[in-house]
């Protein structure tokens, strides 16, 4: 049977059918409908870990019991894991293990582009690069083969459009691998000092048998064409390049790229008159197929910065200008992104930065970062999961240190507090800090598509679990002072920051109310209920003051008079705590 199926899909499915048993990830765009997918195959253990970290040694524990186990992540939830992959790349494995690393060229929904190619090359570890969907299902089967096969994890690499976008795939059945003899074996899998000596020996001689592999492998192959071009190239630039290429120009199409088929490589740069490395990002074939002597061009013509496509290509190395399909620009209105209508965030943005204009605000990775844009202005920074607390921390010891009087406040989510956030916290405690943590907790993972976590009360199998109670697990962290707001109700919101801004030791924040776009459990309506209504504007009183304005709310608009578009209307009520003239009232409750 075939389908068509997004690259996401694929490894799900090729997940399914190589036997793979336990499955973790952390939600993270590109990579999250991987773990969803997979968690639609009942005969495969699934689920979101607190963090990435958790997600591989989860991972790396089932496979030394011997199971075919797996993690998913995007590319900067690799250098969370990287303490797990480099040691786990030492000791080698008993079942097959695989590491997903979803990378992201031209950063849609990320705050850098790292190539994580070379994680593979650092750590000391097979790498596959898949170019479409099929290839996405077979790889993943062919690399728990490699892992067993050369007692090593394996790093798959994909990037967004091999994730997003959907090709033709072949169906299979599912091979129903036997799970391996756990023995114990402590010189293999207790990574101190004196094994890990032992244990580098091995890894220098498997890279030599990868290498030997990576130019026997049908995964490396080429297609002959024109020898007057000779195009060196992995992943979804292999499509583009066949794309502006076509005949002619032949074709080293790279799918197991570490360690390169030097041997290979160098049959094929014999044959071709100008050889060409067509690759996203980073030089990672370039740099070591010139080591190696080998003359060829690539980001002599091509930037390392972006996400390829064939028109880039096509006029970086034949300077061909695509013809575009011309439009008026004049009508296009911009359309940054913004805080959903309704978001309770928005109204602790607002009471945060209403009265209090000397303050810092260290943000985080989420929906809240949106809180960067006008009207609000409300964050600072944004530098990784976890980093509001640490670096907040951090920036409040600076000032009081050297006698600046400003007070810093760190805002995190909820999922991302679980993630990263309470060490950053305990930090804070242990070291006599001050600065003023707020957790946002919207009772879901937001930011990626609403993915359960430990605060939700769901698995991501489906089950009832336990919820991890945020004020309690603060307070175990030695934090006396929590408070928690509904950040809807913006009087109650300013007091509680007000007295926190003033206090001299720890304080947290807990703004508690629902993601507007969350499908609200069967606890969400007990506690917050499950009214829907609007907020409608009395045109007789609106006086154009444009105060509602001052909340970012996309639902306001104004002419003549304030407007509020009923589509997207939520009845959220800030908007009628703010009209000085009470000409926003709700309507159909």
């Amino acid at each position: 049977m075939k389908q068509l199926m997004t690259g996401n899909e694929a490894i799900a499915r090729g997940a399914y059918e190589a036997g793979v048993t336990v499955a973790a990830a952390y939600p993270g765009t590109p990579s999250t409908e991987i773990l969803e997918n997979i968690s639609q195959y009942k005969e495969i253990y699934s689920e979101w870990s607190p963090n990435e970290k958790v997600a591989l040694e989860v991972a790396v524990g089932a496979s030394i019991a011997g199971a075919r186990s797996l993690a998913a992540m995007k590319h900067v939830g690799v250098n969370v894991a990287a303490d797990a992959l480099f040691t786990y790349a030492y000791t080698g494995v008993n079942g097959g293990c695989v590491l997903i690393s979803a990378d992201e060229p031209g950063m849609h929904s990320s705050q850098n582009e790292q190539d994580n190619r070379y994680y593979a090359r650092f750590s000391k570890i097979a790498l596959l690069e898949p170019s479409d969907s099929q290839e996405a299902k077979d790889y993943l089967i062919e690399a728990f083969r490699i892992s067993e096969e050369f007692d090593t994890p394996v790093l798959l690499r994909v990037t967004t459009r091999i994730c997003h976008s959907k090709t033709i795939v072949e169906l299979g059945e599912r091979n129903k691998v036997e799970i391996k003899e756990y023995k114990k074996n402590t010189a293999k899998y207790v990574a101190m000092p004196a094994n890990a000596r032992v244990l580098h020996v091995k890894v220098e001689d498997r890279l030599k048998q990868l290498e030997k592999f990576s130019n026997e492998t049908p995964l490396n192959r080429i297609e002959w064409g024109s020898k007057k071009i000779g195009i060196i190239t992995a992943s979804v630039s292999y499509q583009y390049a066949k794309e502006v290429f076509g005949d002619n120009a032949s074709y080293l199409k790279i799918g197991f790229s570490y360690p390169l088929p030097m041997d290979k490589i160098r049959e094929f740069a014999s044959q071709v008159e100008t050889l060409y490395v067509i690759e996203e990002l980073e030089p990672f074939m370039e740099e070591q197929i010139k080591a190696a002597g080998i003359q060829c061009i690539g980001k002599e013509k091509i930037s390392n910065m972006g996400e390829l496509n064939p028109d880039r290509i096509a006029k970086a190395f034949l300077g061909e200008e695509r013809e575009q399909i011309k439009f008026d620009e004049s009508g296009i209105v911009g359309r940054p992104p913004t805080l959903c209508a309704g978001c309770p965030h928005r109204g602790l943005f607002y009471a945060l930065v209403n009265k209090n204009k000397d303050i810092m605000i260290s943000g985080d990775i989420g929906c809240y970062t949106l809180g960067i844009a006008q009207p609000l202005n409300a964050i600072d920074t944004c530098i990784c999961m976890g980093a509001s607390v640490s670096a907040g921390h951090g920036a409040q010891v600076a000032f009081d240190f050297n006698g600046v009087d400003k007070k810093v406040v760190a805002i995190i989510g909820d999922s991302t507090f679980f993630h990263s956030g309470i060490t950053g916290l305990l930090d804070i405690v242990y070291n006599k800090g001050n600065a003023l943590t707020i957790i946002l907790d919207n009772r879901i993972t937001g930011m990626t598509g609403h993915q359960e976590n430990p605060g939700s009360g769901y698995t991501l199998m489906g089950e009832k679990s336990h919820i991890v109670d945020i004020p309690k697990l603060v307070e175990a962290c030695g934090v006396k002072n929590v408070k928690v707001v509904n950040p809807l109700q913006l009087k109650e919101t300013e007091l509680v920051i007000k007295e926190a801004l003033v206090s001299d030791e720890p304080t947290v924040i807990i703004t508690r109310w629902p993601c507007v776009l969350k499908k609200f459990t069967e606890e969400d309506i007990a506690e917050f209920g499950n009214a829907k209504a609007q907020c409608g504007v009395d045109e007789d009183l609106c006086k154009t003051c444009k105060v509602c304005g001052k909340i970012g709310c996309p639902a306001i608009s104004f002419g003549d008079k304030a407007k509020i578009d009923e589509a997207m209307c939520v009845g959220c009520d800030l908007c009628t705590q703010l009209c000085p003239f009470k000409a926003i009232k709700k309507v159909g409750e």
